[in-house]
């Protein structure tokens, strides 16, 4: 067998059942490159203590604590490393999108892996006899990838489904049981009898059992598939790309409203019909961060450690991308994005990105912000990378803005109206008598007062006002409904 793929960490899950998992695992080892230190593949196999039920395989039967078994297998697969994960059981292949949709990890499906061997090995074969649960017939598995008209599926008659499949593998001494038993494998034959008096071309076993006793099946007459064989070879060509939504982590509490104003401005940016089609995000509002401003303009607290701290928490809880609606927070970011393993979307450079496709070049741009922000420069540079001149206010009107923001009836204490409109419309009028052509809104707690438009009348002058939290929401969902599903 060619092994298309560079070496990939496999877990594999245990513990539903005894034969399949150590079956898959035989197999995928006797199907690994052999070349000593190199090009080795890592497994990791595990199984706790799970108890199926009385009967794990009715039609009707709970598969809950399945479901969480098996989603706390994966979850510790991914923190030991692991790039992919096979889940010998036909069972949880019924959830596996349930699953699917709270990991990381990929894994590797199993009913795609023998319908495509079906495709390459047997193309002629049209009938197909399914040996599988009666919960697995129930949930319509095996329906949900082999359509008709191309393939008709035919199941063992009532008496044979209950009396020689679910007895070979749920029996006292059946294969679930872990028992290799002659009785056992002569109740298959007489499903497989049934099956083969119905016409079928080929038989699928629907049990990661089954594969352990094909042999002596086989030598019966009867075609089977080795599913566990063919779950090995999809394995080995698995594109270990990650399954896709992604999660957008948000650093909040910077401030308190900014976030929350952000988290609307991701819903409204959102195309969706319901509420599935909306972003994953995880949020770590954080309001004891210290004060950025404080910090870059006089002697409060750095605050590097705290952002850091919760960009880590963010990337612990699966986060592929980070948003920080503080633009005053982004004179830390270059300090700390060395030390993380995903991106911060950088509102400035988003913020600067639209004002180039808007504005002509040189085009003056005025900055209603934290002194922190004015004075670090980054938006000076970020505009100055896509050609456009940065207007800032004077003194006067800085202080003007600074008590928009902090003062005892500014935003940050929960205003959005009164003095603090007022001041803020001052700056404005101020930044466009000096030439601006759009002013940006450097302050995430500033749209909550200022309301962005296109094109806004000040001082006589039609100025395009931005909000880079809206930017930055826009952007965030589209990178994350970019990515692959």
């Amino acid at each position: 067998m060619q092994f298309t793929n560079p070496p990939c960490r496999f877990g594999i899950v245990g513990g539903l059942g005894t034969l399949g998992p150590a079956d898959l695992f035989f197999k995928l080892a006797q199907a690994l490159p052999a070349v000593p230190g190199e090009g080795q593949t890592g497994l990791v196999f595990e199984q706790r203590p799970f108890h199926e039920g009385l009967e794990p395989g009715a039609a009707h039967a709970s598969q809950s604590g399945r479901k969480l078994y098996v989603f706390d297998l994966l979850r510790s697969y991914e923190a030991r490393g692991a790039q992919a994960v096979l889940l010998p059981c036909f069972l949880s292949h019924t959830f596996l999108a349930e699953l699917q949709a709270e990991v990381k990890i990929p894994v590797v499906d199993m009913m795609a892996a023998v319908k495509s061997d079906i495709e390459r090995r047997h193309p002629g074969a049209r009938r197909i006899g399914v040996l599988t649960s009666n919960h697995v017939r129930a949930q319509r598995l095996f329906e949900r990838y082999f359509e008709v008209p191309r393939w008709q599926l035919v199941y063992p008659g009532e008496q044979a489904q209950q009396d020689c499949v679910m007895a070979a593998i749920y029996g006292p001494e059946g294969l679930k049981a872990g028992q290799l038993s002659a009785d056992s494998v002569e109740l298959l034959a007489s499903a497989c009898r049934d099956l083969a008096q119905q016409g079928v071309d080929l038989i699928v076993p629907g049990f990661a059992e089954i594969p352990a006793v094909i042999e002596a099946l086989r030598s019966r007459g009867f075609q089977l598939i080795d599913t566990n064989q063919a779950y090995v070879r999809a394995a080995l060509s698995h594109n270990r790309a990650e399954p896709g939504p992604i999660k957008l982590g948000v650093v909040g509490g910077v401030g308190p409203a900014a976030t929350v104003d952000f988290l609307g401005k991701l819903v409204k940016n959102t195309l969706a019909g319901k509420d599935q089609d909306h972003i994953k995000v995880v949020v770590e509002q954080n309001p004891q961060i210290p004060d950025r401003t404080a910090h870059l303009v006089g002697d409060g607290a750095d605050p590097t450690v705290s952002l850091y701290s919760t960009c880590k928490r963010l990337e612990a809880a699966d986060a592929a991308l980070i948003a920080i609606p503080c633009n005053t927070a982004h004179a830390f970011v270059e300090r700390i994005q060395p030390y993380l393993s995903i991106p911060i979307i950088s509102m400035l450079e988003t913020t600067a990105g639209h004002l180039r496709e808007h504005l002509a070049p040189s085009a003056k741009v005025g900055l209603l912000a934290t002194t922190g922000t004015v004075q670090s420069g980054l938006y000076a540079e970020a505009l100055a990378r896509v050609g456009l001149d940065l207007v800032v206010p004077d003194a006067d009107h800085q202080a003007l803005v600074m008590s928009a923001i902090y003062g005892p009836a500014g935003v940050k204490a929960g205003f959005t109206s009164g003095p603090c409109a007022s001041q803020l419309q001052a700056a404005l009028v101020h930044l466009a008598d000096r030439g601006a052509q759009a002013v940006i809104l450097g302050c995430t707690e500033l749209p909550l007062v200022v309301a962005a438009n296109e094109a806004l009348e000040l001082g006589g002058r039609q100025v395009r006002v931005v909000d880079p939290t809206e930017l930055l929401a826009r952007r965030c969902v589209s990178l994350a409904l970019a990515s692959p599903a």
